[in-house]
């Protein structure tokens, strides 16, 4: 009776859990921004409960992700957080962001409910429980113009392309805002319909601009793929720049290996010899990649990994409060001290762009096609060219309509997402 009454701080209760919510889209044109994520919660999810679960105040809970799939309905998405908050009582709620993050923001700030988003358009004053610790596009894209300014200063010139969207457009001012400050020159720059385009009418006026770089920007995977074909095809030779190159294997057999060879992005492989190099937060990257691509093969993207990363951050800040309740993980999330994100040291901030320091910012990979594999070929911090550069990237955002006071309040303002990995890799 002694060694059971001792015995309880130690095991796992297993009568009670902590739930998590997953609201994001399962099924639809914006699929592949949540069906790959909830692939690698569920992998976190698993790894954390064989190691007997999260541990709070000498106790260790099951951790269980409850997914509800809101496809592209944001009425679905209000129904959702309420039936996630009211059944579950989750402690976390997870989403993509966007409009689906809009219907159920009044919900989720009178329950003060935690939640993160992919889209840190999504903060503002008036979502103090709202949190960006994984994604913060598109700050981030800094980093590549100015590596790519320092390793090929010879490259002057840049042709640039960005939908017209919540998405597209704030990645369009931080590239203006990132090549005005390395000193580059953009000859060219075209605005697309949010829906897409055709190429030749888009990449032609840019290649007969004669740039030294082409920039996607952040435009959606299939118009990524789209361009690059185009490029490839017109007999382009210069450098390419893009936020996103998911599924670059298929483009490299769509164009070829020495075409691709040079192109630079954002995202890398987690089986990157640099991360295992690097203080890095994600626990196990190459392991977790290896696993990833085991179960859910050639579904791997960037999306795979950022809802993951965002579990690991609040584990810890659980962890480190010794309690559940949102306040006190916030708080534990940004107290002084070390704060880490998923590549590293990192730092709150938000407040000149978006009204609120509830984005996390620190070092951010370049990512290299070297041999027809994506390679980091160097970690750039973000906060270094904020602390030179904010007021640039506000006029460019100011420019463009994509300050957080000039978003609040109006209608269309939140990005329509296209797909994030092709559906059909083998075809055109």
């Amino acid at each position: 009776m002694a060694i059971r009454g001792a015995m309880p701080r130690l095991s796992v209760e297993m009568a009670n859990t902590v739930n998590v919510g997953f609201l994001a889209p399962l099924s639809g044109q914006a699929e592949s921004w949540g069906l790959p994520g909830l692939h690698g919660c569920r992998i976190w999810e698993n790894w954390v409960n064989k190691a007997g679960g999260l541990l709070i105040g000498g106790r260790r809970y099951p951790i269980r992700i409850h997914a509800f799939d809101c496809g592209d309905d944001p009425a679905s998405a209000r129904n959702g957080a309420l039936q996630l908050v009211q059944t579950y009582d989750v402690k976390l709620m997870m989403m993509l962001g966007g409009d689906s993050f809009s219907a159920a923001a009044d919900f989720l700030a009178d329950r003060r409910i935690l939640t993160s988003t992919l889209l840190p358009s999504d903060l503002s004053p008036d979502t103090r429980y709202v949190i960006a610790p994984s994604e913060v596009h598109p700050i981030y894209v800094v980093t590549a113009v100015n590596w790519l300014a320092r390793a090929k200063p010879q490259l002057k010139t840049v042709a640039m392309c960005s939908q017209k969207d919540g998405m597209g457009l704030p990645s369009l001012a931080t590239y203006r805002a990132a090549f005005k400050a390395s000193g580059r020159d953009v000859i060219k720059e075209v605005q697309y319909p949010a829906q897409g385009g055709d190429p030749a009418a888009i990449v032609q006026p840019m290649l007969d601009a004669n740039p030294d770089i082409l920039c996607w920007c952040t435009s959606y995977t299939p118009m990524v793929h789209a361009f690059t074909k185009y490029a490839y095809q017109a007999g382009y030779t210069g450098q390419i720049l893009s936020c996103t190159m998911d599924q670059y294997d298929v483009l490299i057999t769509k164009t070829s290996a020495e075409f691709m060879e040079g192109v630079i992005f954002q995202f890398p492989d987690f089986d990157d010899p640099a991360l295992r190099e690097k203080a890095f937060f994600f626990n196990q990257p190459n392991v977790f990649y290896e696993e990833y691509n085991t179960l859910f093969p050639g579904r791997w993207s960037a999306v795979s990994w950022e809802y993951a990363a965002i579990l690991d951050i609040w584990h810890a800040a659980v962890d480190k409060a010794g309690s559940l309740g949102t306040v006190s993980v916030m708080a534990a999330m940004k107290q002084l001290g070390h704060v880490t994100h998923a590549f590293g040291p990192a730092q709150w901030w938000g407040t000149e762009i978006f009204g609120i320091d509830n984005a996390l910012v620190g070092d951010w990979p370049v990512v290299q096609v070297q041999d027809s594999k994506a390679r980091i070929v160097g970690f750039e911090s973000i906060p270094d060219w904020l602390n030179q550069h904010s007021d640039l990237l506000r006029a460019e955002m100011l420019d463009l309509g994509q300050m957080w006071d000039q978003r609040v309040g109006h209608a269309n303002t939140s990005p329509t997402l296209g797909a994030r990995i092709i559906q059909a890799a083998g075809g055109d």
